[in-house]
């Protein structure tokens, strides 16, 4: 039977698809059915807090004959061994992560009609509260981005058109001689968006943004790969500078 996936992305569309039988008999669930929903820890959320965050979302789309009961995740890893044990029922992911995962394992589905897709993600950086000058660099660098067309380019490059057969491409971030080293929280694992491959090079989009980034502000930036519930705790003890 193939597993389900709730696909988010930061457009809020969410893909759907249909299963197998047996797969379609677990998403036509009776009413009230509780589902257990794999999410990778948010930074600004618990379970609990989630848990009403997606009931007031299924009671406002009028999606009622489920409701989706988080369970949070440090990484992707860990919750693809969860769907796959049965120990979850469903796992979250953005749309572009959900599209990179179903090309290359066909056990995978995308649960269709969910009040899920409702959600909303924006991607930023984080820095610590004191780190005026540091947000007023990465406000500016990122606005540049926007309008000279850069954050278009590399969404098309390495989201809407990247080879989903493939790793994601490798990234180079240039070295700056002399200059200051930001350390970077990444989680290493969320093709296409986020990734390290199994020589320890950064790949993909958000290594992409770091490296341009590091151009505009004149800085070295060394990504550190960090599990999704340790960011904030890393970045409050100056073990980084920027979570993304």
């Amino acid at each position: 039977m193939k597993k389900f996936l709730v696909a988010i992305c930061a457009a809020t569309l969410v893909l759907t698809g249909c299963g197998s039988d047996s797969a379609q008999q677990n998403v036509d669930k009776p009413a009230n059915k509780m589902v257990q929903l794999g999410m990778l820890a948010p930074l600004n959320a618990d379970e609990q807090k989630m848990d009403g965050i997606l009931a007031t979302i299924e009671e406002k789309t009028g999606i009622k004959d489920r409701h989706n009961n988080p369970k949070f995740f440090d990484n992707l890893k860990n919750m693809q061994m969860a769907i796959d044990a049965g120990q979850v029922e469903e796992i979250s992911l953005y749309k572009s992560v959900a599209a990179y995962l179903i090309a290359g394992n066909d056990k995978y589905e995308i649960v269709p009609n969910n009040a899920i897709e409702k959600i909303s993600y924006s991607f930023h950086f984080a820095v610590r509260k004191n780190d005026t000058e540091l947000k007023a660099q990465l406000d500016k660098a990122i606005d540049e981005m926007k309008s000279d067309g850069t954050l278009d380019k590399f969404i098309n490059d390495y989201i809407t058109n990247v080879d989903k057969g493939n790793e994601p491409p490798k990234v180079e971030i240039p070295k700056i001689d002399g200059a200051p080293t930001l350390k970077v929280g990444i989680t290493g694992d969320l093709p296409p968006l986020d990734f390290v491959t199994a020589d320890n090079k950064p790949a993909g989009f958000n290594t992409a943004m770091l490296a341009e980034i590091a151009r505009r502000i004149n800085r070295n930036i060394e990504p550190v790969q960090i599990e999704t519930v340790a960011r904030a705790a890393a970045l409050n003890a100056n073990l980084i500078d920027v979570v993304f």
